[in-house]
Parts: C-alpha cells; sequence; structure tokens
C-alpha cells in the first residue's frame, strides 16, 4: 500500500510540470464489461490510433481502433470521437450462458466505438466514456453491444 502511494505521489508531482490541455499519447485503465489497459496516440491533431488489452470470460482480447476527435460542444479540452478497428480474443466457455463448457474460443472481429474525453489542465489526466459494440465474424460469431467503458488515461 505505501509503494502504491509513494507512485501516485510522484504521478501528480510530474503533473505540476505538465501542460496536459492537448497530447499526444495517453497510457491508461479502462473499466467496463472488459477491463483492461488502454493506450492512445493522436497520429495527426484529430486522428488517434488507439489499442486495447482486455479480460473477460476467463480470457483476454485484443484490439486495435483507428478514431477521428473533434471538439465537442464548443468546450476547450472536451472532444468527442468515433472510429472503427479490429480485434482478437481468446475466451473460455465455461461459466457463461453463451458458451459450452470446456470450449475454447478464439474469435476474430470488428468493432466501432463512439465517445467523449476530456483532459484536464491542472493535471496530465484525462477521462473518457464510449461505447465500442463488437462483431465476431469467427469463433463464436455474434453481436456484442456491452463494450461500453470509462478510461482514465496519464497523458504525455
Amino acid at each position: 500500500m505505501k509503494k502504491i502511494f509513494i507512485v501516485c505521489l510522484l504521478v501528480l508531482g510530474l503533473g505540476a510540470f505538465a501542460k496536459a490541455q492537448d497530447y499526444n499519447t495517453g497510457i491508461g485503465v479502462r473499466a467496463g464489461f472488459n477491463q483492461g489497459l488502454t493506450v492512445k496516440h493522436f497520429i495527426s491533431q484529430r486522428s488517434a490510433l488507439e489499442f486495447l488489452v482486455a479480460t473477460r470470460w476467463k480470457g483476454f482480447e485484443l484490439t486495435g481502433l483507428y478514431e477521428a476527435h473533434a471538439r465537442a460542444f464548443n468546450t476547450d479540452r472536451l472532444k468527442w470521437f468515433f472510429g472503427f478497428g479490429g480485434h482478437v480474443g481468446f475466451w473460455n466457455g465455461d461459466n457463461v450462458k453463451w458458451g459450452d463448457p470446456g470450449e475454447k474460443y478464439t474469435v476474430l472481429g470488428i468493432d466501432g466505438i463512439l465517445g467523449l474525453e476530456y483532459s484536464f489542465i491542472e493535471v496530465p489526466f484525462n477521462i473518457g466514456i464510449d461505447w465500442k459494440p463488437s462483431y465476431n465474424l469467427s469463433g463464436y460469431r455474434g453481436f456484442w453491444a456491452d463494450g461500453g467503458a470509462l478510461s482514465l488515461r496519464y497523458i504525455f
């Protein structure tokens, strides 16, 4: 617990020297039905690549997304975004209604994303909320509409 407290103090201390209005790269956590890590990197002023590693159903999923960003509601540091991409997942069918017990699933699919994010000026963090529906093309085929999440990122 003491180590976590010290790391938090260091991160906040670094924030005193950072300008968080615009950022190039953000690394953080994503919480929803799929919990995991998020890395977002801007490749231009209005477009970004986001990579997700998430856990779910005793397995994990890797997702890559291309996103277009624009200012939202005429508010500084608030952006809305949308995009598309793909995923590969490795799931376990145990203890879920849709799967076969003992069955392992490798899925490939396509994803969409729609969301809002706000970058704080006082500290180098941003917070975002999004909806990320997906469709599995192979493995366990089907549409999954429950991909929404809340993300918190440290931004550079």
